[in-house]
């Protein structure tokens, strides 16, 4: 810098020397909000990747229990429901649902991931289309009621209550296209599957209750 530059500046009653030594940051209203932007668009974007994954693994996870299956007719016993209970309780209500209605839709749209590698539409109207149609909801219902209370005890009632969803939707679907016959529903349906889905209520509650104790979402 040369000398009339120098003086120039000097001649400035507004300058001051100090701040060639110790320059502060100044940044105007729009570069602060610039700035909260740039820090904020990767957490936003991980965090969408992050739920995304979640959403693929529980409606994967869904589909890999179809296929542990104990034949029986008119519906066979799988593990299905204990994921749908878990998207539930570690996704929460939004996710844990958009997740089961994933599956749904892969499913509806050809992939082999329900039980006895059905697929397709016709399959939603089976006799195993009540349970399947419920999966979404009662996977919202145990998120939701999940997040609300959250002690061993509420947490099985959560999922039990999810269960009861699933089950009742089921029941009644057998009985409205394919039984005909409420009792005869109830006992095809409800009842044939309490020893083998309370197992799999004992598992999940269990399962969420030990893991959340470190994670208690994910995604």
């Amino acid at each position: 810098m040369n000398h009339k530059a120098i003086d120039s500046l000097l001649a400035n009653e507004y300058f001051d020397p100090s701040s060639f030594l110790f320059p502060t940051n100044k940044t105007t209203h729009g570069d602060s909000m610039s700035t909260n932007a740039i820090l904020t668009k990767p957490a936003v974007s991980t965090s969408v990747l992050s739920q995304t994954l979640w959403i693929t693994a529980f409606a994967a996870a869904t589909a890999i229990g179809a296929r542990v299956e104990i034949p029986n007719i008119p519906v066979p016993y799988t593990l299905q429901t204990l994921f749908v209970l878990l998207a539930g309780a570690f996704l929460g209500a939004r996710n844990g649902a958009i997740s089961m209605m994933l599956y749904l839709a892969v499913g509806a749209l050809g992939a082999p991931v329900f039980s006895l590698g059905g697929f397709g539409f016709a399959k939603l109207l089976g006799p195993t289309g009540g349970y399947l149609i419920a999966f979404p909801v009662a996977a919202a219902l145990v998120g939701y009621l999940v997040h609300q209370y959250k002690s061993f005890p509420a947490v099985l009632l959560s999922m039990f209550a999810g269960l009861l969803v699933i089950f009742t939707s089921g029941t009644l679907h057998l009985y409205a296209f394919y039984i005909k016959d409420l009792a005869a529903a109830f006992t095809s349906g409800f009842l044939i599957f309490s020893w083998w889905d309370v197992l799999k209520l004992f598992a999940a509650s269990m399962i969420y209750f030990e893991v959340a104790k470190r994670w208690r979402r994910l995604g």
